[in-house]
């Protein structure tokens, strides 16, 4: 089972290469931004929570997470390997997703980390917002704040992926299909296979 980490901040490019990645290698999305979403839009408890901390660009807590990606685990046990999308952020997480993954016999293959500075992200949400209609990519301060708390709260979870040699850091800025094509270098370095 294929398992990946797209790691990067908010405007890294993690969406356009996860659905490239999907396609290539057939694995299931978890991305906590869409699950947090769907959840606003439904109006449920959970997503009425999750609003307001995002609203103040602050992180939902781990257990409200971790809690969605067992849901999603379990509806797709089947599954060819997932890619793991704004998850895990903390340490703390990533140690919980390495529980969670061993009680399904599988485990991280590995994290992408794709790596952009906080002008280029600034100007790329900027842009995202004028498109998108999302509230929290239209203010720049707000975005400023969830980049450095992004920053500040998610290095060490590299780090942790660092010392199981799991990490593949990619430069983020440049051509679409060049970035693709280095992550599936890199994927196909961690299994051993040519896809």
């Amino acid at each position: 089972m294929l398992n990946l980490v797209l790691f990067g901040p908010p405007g890294a490019g993690k969406g356009t290469q996860s659905e490239r990645l999907i396609q290539r290698y057939r694995l299931v999305h978890l991305s906590t931004g869409d699950l947090l979403r769907s959840q606003i839009a439904a109006g449920t408890e959970l997503g009425i929570r999750a609003k307001q901390l995002m609203d103040q660009g602050l992180l939902v807590p781990d257990e409200v997470v971790i809690g969605m990606i067992e849901s999603k685990l379990r509806e797709n046990q089947d599954a060819s390997g997932f890619i793991f999308d704004g998850f895990p952020r903390t340490v703390r997480q990533a140690e919980a997703l390495d529980e969670l993954l061993s009680q399904y016999r599988t485990s991280i293959t590995l994290m992408v980390a794709l790596m952009v500075d906080n002008e280029e992200l600034t100007r790329r949400l900027l842009i995202r917002g004028q498109t998108s209609g999302r509230p929290d990519d239209q203010n720049e301060e707000l975005i400023r704040r969830r980049v450095n708390e992004y920053n500040e709260k998610t290095t060490p979870v590299a780090d942790y992926y660092a010392g199981q040699r799991k990490l593949a850091t990619i430069d983020g800025i440049g051509d679409i299909d060049t970035i693709f094509d280095l992550i599936s270098q890199k994927i196909e370095q961690a299994t051993g296979q040519t896809n």
